[in-house]
């Protein structure tokens, strides 16, 4: 799969490529980290992506599956999902031999903005194996 170039600096120092828009393929080593609800039930939007394509798993709505990585984003509010990512993000650290590409979960059937989703990743600013999408970078 071809990453985003980085090549205008950002802010908080985020040197690495982005999460590219779409994704259709992964290299061996690539996560795709997606928005999911608590059920599993992976039937739009990226989830249903990762079902089809990243060996994301029905019924599974946290955590690492296949070449997946679930985030639930539909459970609440904001505050609902801050602990997921947390999670995602100490595993990330965990798995320096993988590199994860987070989409902008919570930003489509979830109904959340950029705005409220991507404080929530600041920590994964430093995590050099966690790529981002362009637009939560931003809003760091």
């Amino acid at each position: 799969m071809d990453l985003e170039d980085n090549s205008n600096k950002v802010p908080n120092n985020y040197d690495r490529p982005f999460t590219p828009d779409r994704i259709s393929t992964l290299k061996d080593n690539e996560i795709f980290v997606f928005g999911s609800n608590l059920q599993g039930m992976h039937g739009g939007g990226a989830a249903r992506v990762a079902c089809q394509r990243f060996g994301a798993v029905m019924g599974v709505g946290v955590g690492l599956q296949g070449q997946s990585y679930a985030i639930p984003t539909m459970q609440g509010g904001v505050d609902t999902i801050s602990p997921y990512v947390d999670e995602f993000i100490e595993f990330a650290r965990s798995r320096t031999d993988l590199t994860f590409l987070v989409t902008r979960i919570g930003c489509g059937i979830a109904g959340f903005t950029d705005d409220e989703i991507a404080p929530l990743f600041r920590a994964a600013l430093s995590v050099e194996n966690i790529l981002l999408p362009r637009s939560f970078v931003k809003k760091m």
